[in-house]
């Protein structure tokens, strides 16, 4: 894709969501971490409403590991997986307590290595802790990046962040991680995107298609 096309992707995404930003409910690197490990299969707003009593019960990793496993388990449990993530969240803690004195490291490698954290969520962490410029692919990115054709179909995860780091200015990519989010959470979504008032939909590969089946549907009646 030519730099002018990305340049007016990201302006005009920008334009619609100039305030978007992490929606997960954090006060420090600790509890950001804790929200993005549960936000794994789970809507930010079924987290927020978790950690709302989680974060005022737990405020440091010694907290998770001086109640029982089936306490956090009846802590977390609205959120999806709740006991595998119980299980994570005092694995990292304890990690935590034994190789970096209780703090959340600062390095992407070593964020990776804690039970739970995944890519995705080093890359949350580091930008939105830490100031690190990162772009974290979730199913909205990965989903809004293939459409507009800023990836591949076929695109692994990691090689859609691989493009996007290419195609986007590095200073940009925290903002447009959290831009691509706003984009397809509640505009381009994935059933029912907003197709017909979207104003990128002259790049728009899905859009162009669905488009073109509902003109022809109607036409048809």
């Amino acid at each position: 894709m030519k730099i002018s096309d990305v340049r007016h992707i990201l302006d005009t995404i920008g334009d619609m969501f100039p305030d978007a930003q992490c929606e997960l409910n954090h006060s420090n690197a600790f509890e950001l971490t804790i929200a993005v490990l549960l936000s794994a299969q789970c809507t930010d707003a079924t987290v927020n409403k978790v950690t709302e009593d989680l974060f005022r019960k737990y405020k440091s990793p010694q907290d998770y590991l001086s109640v029982p496993l089936e306490e956090l388990e009846q802590d977390i449990r609205r959120i999806g997986l709740y006991r595998n993530k119980a299980k994570h969240i005092r694995s990292l803690c304890a990690i935590l307590i034994e190789q970096y004195g209780g703090e959340v490291p600062q390095a992407h490698d070593q964020l990776v290595t804690l039970p739970g954290v995944g890519r995705k969520t080093a890359n949350v962490v580091v930008s939105n802790a830490f100031g690190v410029p990162a772009i974290a692919v979730d199913t909205h990115v990965e989903r809004v990046s293939k459409r507009l054709g800023l990836a591949g179909w076929n695109d692994s995860v990691l090689e859609v962040e691989k493009k996007l780091m290419k195609a986007v200015p590095k200073d940009e990519w925290t903002l447009t991680h959290h831009r691509l989010i706003f984009f397809g959470r509640y505009h381009c979504k994935a059933q029912n995107p907003k197709c017909q008032v979207c104003p990128l939909l002259d790049v728009c590969r899905e859009g162009k298609k669905r488009m073109k089946t509902s003109r022809v549907r109607q036409s048809k009646k």
